[in-house]
């Protein structure tokens, strides 16, 4: 009976292995679910840390784009502004300018005047077609 009881006790010792083995087996399953699941919780609260780090950069930039936009804005509104400013500045002294033209203009029109009747006097008299008394003038004449 020896044998027998051998073999019982062997295979009663070989069922506890075998269930303290299951057992072991259960417990790195559990363990590496564990390890799974804390993964990728872990990967998730770095994706949505990504993805806010992100939303906040577009965010910053889209803000940054509008104020650059709208400061670009006023400065065209400014230069306009100063350049109709400095138009009606020129046409305002342009228009002086126009007020004070006749008053040149008539000077400077007596005088080419004055000068062309000077050029026709002496012309006629070259040739002799002059008033007889402004000839005598130029010209003395000598008695014989």
């Amino acid at each position: 009976m020896a044998s027998h009881d051998q073999s019982y006790k062997a295979g009663e010792t070989m069922g506890r292995t075998e269930e303290k083995t299951n057992q072991m087996m259960g417990n790195i399953g559990d363990k590496a679910q564990t390890a799974k699941e804390k993964a990728q919780q872990t990967a998730q609260a770095a994706k949505d840390k990504t993805q806010q780090t992100a939303q906040a950069a577009k965010d910053k930039t889209q803000q940054t784009a509008q104020a650059t936009k709208e400061k670009a804005h006023d400065t065209s509104a400014q230069a306009r502004e100063k350049g109709s400013e400095m138009g009606q500045a020129t046409k305002e002294k342009a228009q002086s300018g126009n007020d004070n033209s006749p008053g040149l203009l008539q000077t400077t029109g007596e005088k080419v005047k004055g000068a062309a009747q000077g050029a026709t006097e002496a012309v006629k008299n070259t040739l002799g077609m002059g008033n007889d008394d402004q000839h005598k003038d130029n010209f003395p004449t000598n008695p014989r």
